[in-house]
Protein backbone atom coordinates (compact mmCIF):
# COMPACT_ATOMS: atom_id res chain seq x y z
CA UNK A 1 0.00 0.00 0.00
CA UNK A 2 1.77 3.37 -0.61
CA UNK A 3 1.93 5.75 1.81
CA UNK A 4 0.11 8.94 1.10
CA UNK A 5 2.86 12.01 1.14
CA UNK A 6 1.85 15.82 2.71
CA UNK A 7 1.93 18.42 -0.07
CA UNK A 8 0.35 20.93 1.08
CA UNK A 9 1.09 24.67 0.48
CA UNK A 10 3.54 25.24 3.42
CA UNK A 11 3.88 21.38 4.64
CA UNK A 12 6.20 18.51 3.13
CA UNK A 13 6.53 15.21 4.55
CA UNK A 14 4.99 11.58 4.57
CA UNK A 15 1.89 10.14 6.76
CA UNK A 16 2.74 8.01 9.32
CA UNK A 17 -0.45 5.94 10.24
CA UNK A 18 -0.78 5.12 14.22
CA UNK A 19 1.53 8.01 14.58
CA UNK A 20 1.24 9.57 18.31
CA UNK A 21 2.81 13.03 17.95
CA UNK A 22 3.63 15.57 14.62
CA UNK A 23 6.90 16.77 14.48
CA UNK A 24 7.30 19.88 12.48
CA UNK A 25 10.59 20.84 11.70
CA UNK A 26 11.73 24.97 10.59
CA UNK A 27 14.18 25.52 7.90
CA UNK A 28 17.74 27.89 8.76
CA UNK A 29 17.54 31.21 6.64
CA UNK A 30 17.63 30.22 2.56
CA UNK A 31 16.84 27.01 3.89
CA UNK A 32 14.58 24.91 2.55
CA UNK A 33 12.28 21.73 3.72
CA UNK A 34 14.79 19.08 2.52
CA UNK A 35 17.00 20.65 5.09
CA UNK A 36 15.24 17.98 6.95
CA UNK A 37 15.40 14.63 4.20
CA UNK A 38 15.96 11.45 6.40
CA UNK A 39 14.21 12.50 8.95
CA UNK A 40 11.15 10.58 8.63
CA UNK A 41 13.27 7.39 8.22
CA UNK A 42 15.43 8.05 11.38
CA UNK A 43 12.22 8.63 13.59
CA UNK A 44 9.76 5.79 15.34
CA UNK A 45 6.79 5.55 13.51
CA UNK A 46 5.00 7.01 16.33
CA UNK A 47 6.55 10.35 14.58
CA UNK A 48 5.35 11.95 11.84
CA UNK A 49 7.75 14.29 10.48
CA UNK A 50 6.61 17.69 8.45
CA UNK A 51 8.89 20.02 7.48
CA UNK A 52 8.11 23.79 6.45
CA UNK A 53 8.32 24.66 2.79
CA UNK A 54 8.72 28.42 3.10
CA UNK A 55 8.00 30.98 0.34
CA UNK A 56 10.21 31.99 -2.74
CA UNK A 57 12.41 28.50 -2.48
CA UNK A 58 12.08 25.27 -4.66
CA UNK A 59 8.52 24.36 -5.84
CA UNK A 60 7.80 27.62 -4.09
CA UNK A 61 10.31 30.02 -5.88
CA UNK A 62 7.53 31.94 -8.09
CA UNK A 63 6.47 33.21 -5.02
CA UNK A 64 7.37 36.38 -3.05
CA UNK A 65 9.65 35.79 0.21
CA UNK A 66 8.27 37.08 3.04
CA UNK A 67 9.50 40.29 4.68
CA UNK A 68 9.29 40.53 7.95
CA UNK A 69 8.67 37.91 10.88
CA UNK A 70 5.38 39.23 11.53
CA UNK A 71 4.33 38.06 7.87
CA UNK A 72 6.06 34.54 8.04
CA UNK A 73 4.76 33.58 11.43
CA UNK A 74 1.25 35.06 10.86
CA UNK A 75 0.54 33.23 7.36
CA UNK A 76 2.55 29.97 8.93
CA UNK A 77 0.21 30.11 12.01
CA UNK A 78 -2.78 30.15 9.55
CA UNK A 79 -1.55 27.59 7.27
CA UNK A 80 -0.81 25.10 10.26
CA UNK A 81 -4.22 25.07 11.53
CA UNK A 82 -6.05 25.01 7.59
CA UNK A 83 -3.32 22.13 6.48
CA UNK A 84 -3.71 19.90 9.81
CA UNK A 85 -7.51 20.82 10.02
CA UNK A 86 -9.21 18.24 12.18
CA UNK A 87 -6.21 16.03 13.25
CA UNK A 88 -5.71 14.98 16.61
CA UNK A 89 -2.28 14.36 17.04
CA UNK A 90 -0.51 16.98 18.96
CA UNK A 91 2.81 19.16 17.84
CA UNK A 92 6.40 18.92 18.93
CA UNK A 93 8.38 22.02 17.08
CA UNK A 94 12.38 22.06 15.67
CA UNK A 95 14.03 25.05 14.45
CA UNK A 96 17.59 25.86 13.84
CA UNK A 97 18.88 28.63 12.75
CA UNK A 98 16.15 31.17 11.63
CA UNK A 99 13.46 28.25 11.99
CA UNK A 100 14.21 28.73 16.18
CA UNK A 101 12.96 32.04 15.63
CA UNK A 102 10.20 31.09 13.44
CA UNK A 103 9.06 28.25 15.56
CA UNK A 104 8.86 30.28 18.51
CA UNK A 105 6.71 32.75 16.96
CA UNK A 106 4.51 30.37 15.66
CA UNK A 107 4.19 28.66 18.76
CA UNK A 108 3.06 31.84 21.17
CA UNK A 109 0.73 32.82 18.08
CA UNK A 110 -0.61 28.99 18.46
CA UNK A 111 -1.30 29.13 22.18
CA UNK A 112 -3.48 32.18 21.61
CA UNK A 113 -6.23 30.25 19.83
CA UNK A 114 -7.72 26.76 19.69
CA UNK A 115 -6.11 25.11 17.23
CA UNK A 116 -3.07 21.88 17.68
CA UNK A 117 -1.80 21.43 20.93
CA UNK A 118 1.80 22.13 21.11
CA UNK A 119 3.70 19.98 23.96
CA UNK A 120 7.72 21.24 23.22
CA UNK A 121 9.71 23.56 21.17
CA UNK A 122 13.15 22.55 20.61
CA UNK A 123 15.70 24.91 18.97
CA UNK A 124 18.35 25.06 17.48
CA UNK A 125 21.72 27.06 16.84
CA UNK A 126 20.48 30.49 17.89
CA UNK A 127 19.41 32.33 21.33
CA UNK A 128 16.20 33.72 22.31
CA UNK A 129 14.80 36.75 20.17
CA UNK A 130 16.21 39.98 21.36
CA UNK A 131 14.70 42.84 22.59
CA UNK A 132 14.85 46.12 20.85
CA UNK A 133 16.75 47.82 23.82
CA UNK A 134 19.13 44.51 23.52
CA UNK A 135 19.57 45.04 19.92
CA UNK A 136 18.41 47.51 17.48
CA UNK A 137 16.61 46.18 14.41
CA UNK A 138 19.79 46.53 11.58
CA UNK A 139 19.19 47.18 7.91
CA UNK A 140 19.46 44.24 5.47
CA UNK A 141 22.72 42.98 5.26
CA UNK A 142 24.75 43.54 2.07
CA UNK A 143 25.06 40.67 0.00
CA UNK A 144 28.49 40.76 0.25
CA UNK A 145 27.75 40.50 4.07
CA UNK A 146 25.52 37.83 3.72
CA UNK A 147 27.98 35.61 1.94
CA UNK A 148 30.63 36.41 4.44
CA UNK A 149 28.29 35.34 7.16
CA UNK A 150 27.62 31.90 5.34
CA UNK A 151 30.66 31.07 4.61
CA UNK A 152 31.93 31.20 8.51
CA UNK A 153 28.78 29.20 9.13
CA UNK A 154 29.08 26.53 6.30
CA UNK A 155 32.52 26.94 4.34
CA UNK A 156 31.39 23.47 2.03
CA UNK A 157 27.88 24.62 1.84
CA UNK A 158 28.64 28.12 0.41
CA UNK A 159 30.18 26.56 -2.43
CA UNK A 160 26.87 26.85 -4.00
CA UNK A 161 26.84 30.35 -3.89
CA UNK A 162 29.78 30.25 -6.08
CA UNK A 163 28.07 29.04 -9.15
CA UNK A 164 26.53 32.43 -10.78
CA UNK A 165 23.13 30.58 -12.08
CA UNK A 166 22.72 28.77 -8.95
CA UNK A 167 23.28 32.11 -7.05
CA UNK A 168 20.80 33.83 -9.00
CA UNK A 169 18.53 31.70 -8.02
CA UNK A 170 18.71 30.86 -4.09
CA UNK A 171 20.42 34.35 -3.30
CA UNK A 172 16.83 36.41 -3.46
CA UNK A 173 15.73 33.90 -0.76
CA UNK A 174 18.50 34.16 1.25
CA UNK A 175 19.17 38.17 1.39
CA UNK A 176 14.98 38.13 2.19
CA UNK A 177 15.64 35.55 5.32
CA UNK A 178 18.68 37.61 6.63
CA UNK A 179 16.59 40.98 6.15
CA UNK A 180 13.78 39.60 8.37
CA UNK A 181 15.92 38.41 10.84
CA UNK A 182 17.83 41.76 11.19
CA UNK A 183 14.42 43.12 11.77
CA UNK A 184 12.64 40.85 14.11
CA UNK A 185 12.69 42.35 17.45
CA UNK A 186 9.75 41.70 19.66
CA UNK A 187 8.65 44.47 21.81
CA UNK A 188 8.47 42.15 24.60
CA UNK A 189 9.23 38.58 25.48
CA UNK A 190 6.16 36.15 25.40
CA UNK A 191 6.59 32.92 27.86
CA UNK A 192 5.20 29.87 26.08
CA UNK A 193 3.53 27.54 28.66
CA UNK A 194 5.56 24.34 27.18
CA UNK A 195 8.89 23.21 27.91
CA UNK A 196 11.99 24.48 25.57
CA UNK A 197 14.86 21.96 24.59
CA UNK A 198 17.76 23.41 23.49
CA UNK A 199 20.94 22.47 21.24
CA UNK A 200 23.97 23.69 19.26
CA UNK A 201 26.83 22.74 17.94
CA UNK A 202 30.02 23.02 20.51
CA UNK A 203 32.39 25.35 17.67
CA UNK A 204 29.30 27.39 16.44
CA UNK A 205 30.88 30.54 15.55
CA UNK A 206 27.45 32.43 15.80
CA UNK A 207 25.52 31.08 18.86
CA UNK A 208 27.65 29.58 21.65
CA UNK A 209 26.08 27.09 23.66
CA UNK A 210 26.26 29.26 27.11
CA UNK A 211 24.02 31.44 24.82
CA UNK A 212 21.34 29.00 24.27
CA UNK A 213 20.41 29.39 27.65
CA UNK A 214 18.57 32.87 27.29
CA UNK A 215 15.86 30.82 25.79
CA UNK A 216 15.08 30.07 29.90
CA UNK A 217 13.39 33.69 29.18
CA UNK A 218 10.98 32.64 27.38
CA UNK A 219 9.02 28.85 29.10
CA UNK A 220 7.11 28.75 32.23
CA UNK A 221 8.34 24.77 31.92
CA UNK A 222 11.93 24.77 31.96
CA UNK A 223 14.63 24.34 29.42
CA UNK A 224 17.21 21.94 28.81
CA UNK A 225 20.67 22.38 26.96
CA UNK A 226 22.20 19.92 24.83
CA UNK A 227 25.32 20.74 23.20
CA UNK A 228 26.78 18.14 19.85
CA UNK A 229 29.95 18.13 18.84
CA UNK A 230 30.42 20.49 15.51
CA UNK A 231 29.51 23.74 14.35
CA UNK A 232 26.57 25.72 13.03
CA UNK A 233 25.79 23.51 10.55
CA UNK A 234 26.62 20.28 13.23
CA UNK A 235 23.10 18.70 12.13
CA UNK A 236 23.82 17.62 9.20
CA UNK A 237 26.78 15.27 10.21
CA UNK A 238 25.23 14.57 13.85
CA UNK A 239 21.77 13.95 11.94
CA UNK A 240 21.43 10.61 13.38
CA UNK A 241 22.66 11.52 16.74
CA UNK A 242 19.93 14.37 17.00
CA UNK A 243 17.44 13.24 15.77
CA UNK A 244 17.47 10.22 18.07
CA UNK A 245 18.02 12.93 20.74
CA UNK A 246 15.32 14.81 19.41
CA UNK A 247 12.60 11.71 19.18
CA UNK A 248 13.36 10.66 23.07
CA UNK A 249 12.04 14.37 24.06
CA UNK A 250 8.87 14.53 22.05
CA UNK A 251 7.67 11.31 22.94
Amino acid sequence: MTVPETRERWLRGTSAPGARIRLVCFPHAGGAANAFHGWAALTPPEIEVLSVQYPGRQDRLGEPCATTMEELADALTAALRQELAGGDLPLAFFGHSMGSSVAYEVARRLEKTPGPTLTRLIVSGRTRPRLPQELPPRPTPSDTEILDHVRLLDPEGAAVYEHPVLRELIMPSLRADFGLLAGHRPARLHRLDVPITACGGDRDPACAVEDLSAWSDVTTKGLEVRAFEGNHFYLNPRKEELVEFVASRVL
